[in-house]
């Protein structure tokens, strides 16, 4: 097979395009289809795809300071220090290893999550419309697309209707543009291929088809993608670490130059004070936090997809720990979503089967975005309307919010049926039907629609109106043909509140998460359905009054609203934004076309698999039931993801700054090192096995009650306090050691081994909560590698190779007071906890 390469395809008529592609508009055959997959591939770009287990393993390695220790292993080994380079060499990759299958497992398993949700679309084969995964689209293929649809490949339009894209991401237009068949010319610009759908943009509103001509890389979005590497916002999570990142840099930095400097100063080893330096700067780096944040979020993934919610973006279970606003569509979310027609009514609120039968001819013959109200109005009851033909149809879209329908009835007269918003079908209306006659639409007329308007959607209602009008004959209708209809009389809906929905915004206003309603539906549903739900109404914004508000307007008035009514797809979109201008971490939940700018727009984007293409395409996570119960734990799982990278770090930052401290000060009056360079590694490897566990511990619940925020001070102070402390003890243990116990260098080496592995166990469990330690238990795993560690320190000096490691048996008097020593380190500690929890807020 020969690839197709068509040179300005907009340039080309159907009929040469077709003949190009080998296709027809009955579409390829599956069979063709199939072949030309596995020569072209899938039509997915490649900048996204997941790391491979090779990548995760050579990212183990762009830590500058293992690279260090790998060239401190080769000068061993060129000075023939065998063993030195042995020791040091296996603890590299011993913790580099570790680190990889770790990470290796989360990111296989966070993969295989995000697999269950595939963006499909509409595509004729053989004559049939069949639905397939996007990614099997090949070129040749008819797609069918509608409103809501994302475009899977860059294709030519072959039929239109009123069918208006959204592609901003590739010409930064602001509005959408209209599409249509026809000829441009080979050296039209982008903006100027109106026969041209582009991969990437999505469908704005009305319908169509396209003749996909490329596809994957090959597209005009994969090759910008193939250019750049574009890298998601930074969230507030990654900033914080960025930042702890740079603390604990500058505090490595300056450590490691003093103990390099005083130690040539003084006439010691080369080599061996580098390889201290490089140890002690080791020690320090907090070397497993990239992988316990992957395997934390990871887990949290897998927990969330048990619960029917699958991440997407491992980085937004982060920012749900985060998230002290959400937002959120009304229908579906906050009520069941399952619309029933109470009724159609005429203009006098009476029941009427003409009104009944004029929403169903409107409904039946929908074809552009599929809606739950089109479906309510099926279901009731089955008409035949089999001697009306469809004739056109002019989409709905979010600016004129209505549809119109034009058919033939049986005398061959065409019929124009208007269906909507009632202030919008008013718009297109001159007269009402009042029982038998057409009366003009006066004031009395509009006095009575709005009342009776108003009443509805105050009991709850949501109401449409519909309208209809006789048309003359013509080749095709447009939304110039929407005026002078007649108002027929209203339909209304009902869509009752989910159930436990008051539980659960309780629950979110527990956790700190304040709920705020963003709804094109009208002022008085909403108030209605606030009230149902017990939800206090703070402030109520309009669609209209958010026009009129210049931005720094509505970011004064966005954080003291909670019903935000009548808006358009532009406006909730400057919602967000003014939130989270105001410093809020948005999440935003919703499932039609009109969602997805504020879904992208959100710090987390939530939508549900029943949603459109572009909602679920935009969000970071995606519901497989719409339950917001679900996000009270999604919350709670951004928390402890927070709560055990802190946990970390606090260990990181008490134990492993106190000891490098320590090793420091003593390196100067010393006659030997206080540690030998091999031991120092070792320290640090035995010490990481535990903390790879601090993933899957348990969070005390006083540590995800509130939303969580990185705090640099606060962690800077703990640092200080708890380094002080350590070191304190450490030299403590140095001065029992030489002045007390006369312990000689090996000696020395081991018990300060033995004290150095035992407090950073036994501080672990100290700072992984708030509680006195007996008080919250640590996960089985935790607990059980802590002991089996604990028990491999305690071995080492008596094994055959403690010779090799530098290690002596210690004498009991040594052991005890060791132990005493660590005892003693354990209640400071606890002690002091206290005291810095109390005086010291995050």
């Amino acid at each position: 097979m020969k690839p197709i390469n068509i040179e300005n395809p907009w340039s080309l008529t159907k009929d040469q395009l077709l003949q190009q592609v080998s296709s027809s508009e009955n579409g390829l055959s599956r069979k063709e289809a199939k072949v030309r997959l596995e020569f072209y591939g899938k039509n997915s770009l490649s900048t996204r795809d997941q790391a491979s287990a090779f990548q995760i393993l050579i990212g183990q390695y762009k830590n500058p300071i293992l690279w260090i220790l790998i060239v401190a292993t080769l000068i061993s080994a060129f000075l023939r220090e065998w063993v030195d380079a042995a020791i040091i060499l296996a603890i590299v990759l011993g913790s580099s290893l570790l680190s990889f299958y770790q990470e290796y497992t989360a990111s296989t398993a966070a993969a295989k999550l995000r697999q269950r949700i595939q963006i499909k679309s509409k595509v004729t084969r053989g004559g049939q419309v069949i639905e397939i995964p996007a990614e099997e689209i090949v070129p040749g293929d008819i797609v069918v697309l509608c409103a809501g649809s994302l475009i899977p490949a860059d294709g030519v339009i072959l039929s239109s209707q009123d069918f208006y894209v959204n592609q901003s991401v590739m010409t930064g237009e602001t509005y959408p543009v209209e599409k249509s068949p026809g000829v441009v010319t080979s050296s039209a610009s982008m903006t100027e291929r109106s026969n041209y759908a582009f991969m990437g943009t999505n469908v704005r509103s009305g319908n169509a088809t396209i003749l996909v001509v490329k596809t994957g890389s090959d597209t005009a979005f994969g090759q910008i993608a193939a250019k750049l590497v574009l890298k998601p916002p930074v969230t507030d999570f990654e900033r914080g670490i960025s930042q702890f990142g740079g603390l604990l840099t500058t505090t490595m930095l300056v450590i490691v130059l003093f103990v390099l400097g005083f130690n040539i100063i003084f006439g010691k080893p080369v080599i061996d004070s580098l390889l201290f330096a490089i140890a002690l700067a080791l020690g320090l780096s907090p070397q497993l936090l990239p992988a316990i944040v992957t395997v934390t979020l990871a887990k949290g993934s897998q927990t969330m997809a048990e619960n029917g919610v699958i991440v997407r973006r491992l980085s937004s279970i982060e920012n749900l720990g985060s998230m002290n606003v959400f937002c959120s569509d009304k229908t579906g979310t906050i009520t069941q979503g399952v619309v029933h027609l109470d009724g159609a009514h005429d203009i006098n609120g009476v029941d009427s089967e003409e009104v009944f039968k004029l929403a169903y001819l409107n409904s039946i013959n929908e074809t552009g975005l599929s809606n739950p109200l089109d479906e309510a109005v099926i279901v009731v009851k089955k008409l035949d309307v089999s001697d009306y033909k469809k004739i056109d149809e002019i989409p709905f879209d979010f600016v004129r919010k209505r549809l119109s329908i034009v058919v033939t009835n049986p005398e061959g007269k065409n019929l124009m049926v208007m269906k909507g918003a009632v202030e919008q079908v008013l718009e297109a209306c001159i007269k009402v039907q009042d029982q038998n006659q057409e009366m003009p639409l006066d004031a009395h007329y509009k006095e009575l629609l709005n009342k009776r308007f108003s009443d509805w959607s105050g009991r709850g209602f949501r109401v449409l109106g519909v309208a209809s009008r006789w048309l003359p004959p013509q080749e095709d209708y447009t939304r110039l043909d929407e005026h002078d209809l007649i108002f027929q009389g209203f339909l209304l809906f009902f869509d009752p509140p989910k159930e436990g929905v008051i539980d659960t915004i309780r629950e979110l206003d527990r956790r700190g998460v304040k709920l705020k309603i963003i709804t094109g539906d009208n002022k008085q549903v909403t108030l209605h359905v606030a009230q149902t739900i017990n939800l206090k109404v703070d402030g109520v914004l309009t669609g209209a009054e958010i026009d009129l508000m210049p931005d720094e307007a509505l970011w004064n008035a966005a954080p003291k609203t909670n019903l935000f009514v009548e808006v358009d797809p532009n406006q909730k979109e400057r919602i967000i934004h003014a939130l989270q201008k105001r410093g809020f971490v948005v999440g935003y939940m919703g499932d039609g076309i009109n969602d997805a700018p504020a879904i992208y727009a959100a710090d987390v984007g939530i939508s549900v698999d029943t949603a459109v293409d572009v909602a679920k395409e935009a969000a970071d996570l995606v519901l497989l039931k719409t339950d917001l119960s679900v996000l009270n734990k999604g919350v709670e799982y951004g928390r402890n993801t927070f709560a055990n990278t802190i946990k970390y770090i606090f260990i990181t930052t008490s134990a492993n700054f106190g000891n490098s401290l320590s090793m420091a000060g003593a390196s100067l009056f010393l006659p030997f090192l206080p540690l030998l360079p091999t031991q120092i590694l070792l320290t640090n490897f035995l010490t990481d096995i535990p903390s790879l566990n601090i993933g899957t511990d348990r969070v005390d619940s006083e540590m995800v009650a509130s939303p969580t925020h990185w705090n640099i001070k606060y962690i800077r102070n703990f640092m200080l306090i708890f380094g002080a402390i350590s070191s304190f003890f450490d030299f403590l243990t140095f001065g029992t050691l030489l002045l007390i116990l006369h312990a000689n260098e090996v000696q020395f080496h081991t018990g300060w081994f033995i004290e150095s592995v035992l407090t950073e166990l036994f501080v672990l469990f100290i700072m992984r909560t708030r509680k006195r330690f007996y008080q919250s238990m640590p996960s089985r795993s935790l607990l059980i590698t802590t002991i089996v560690i604990a028990v491999i320190t305690f071995s080492l000096p008596f094994i055959p190779l403690n010779t090799v490691l530098g290690f002596s048996p210690l004498p009991i008097q040594i052991m005890l007071v060791i132990v005493g020593i660590t005892l003693t380190y354990v209640m400071v500690s606890e002690l002091a906890k206290k005291y810095f929890f109390i005086h010291n807020q995050p």
